[in-house]
């Protein structure tokens, strides 16, 4: 069992339609543009980066969000 996936830094993925979860986060937290919600694959840190910055949160607090916002069925397992 990998419980390190639930670690809140290196292994996070996004799961489930980002179009969609970006959305509603942008409508959640206006501040937020689309170039910060820009997700590419591999490159979740870098996005992770840019929205804890636009937020002043810290990254385990923009993870936690973000989570919230992903399908509960679409665990990695």
């Amino acid at each position: 069992m990998e419980n390190n996936k639930n670690s809140t830094n290196e292994d996070f993925k996004i799961i489930g339609n980002w179009d969609k979860q970006s959305s509603a986060l942008k409508e959640k937290f206006p501040q937020l543009t689309l170039a910060d919600l820009k997700f590419e694959q591999g490159k979740e840190n870098e996005m992770l980066t840019r929205v804890q910055d636009r937020l002043s949160k810290s990254r385990e607090e923009v993870i936690n969000i973000i989570k919230k916002g992903q399908p509960e069925d679409g665990k990695i397992q």
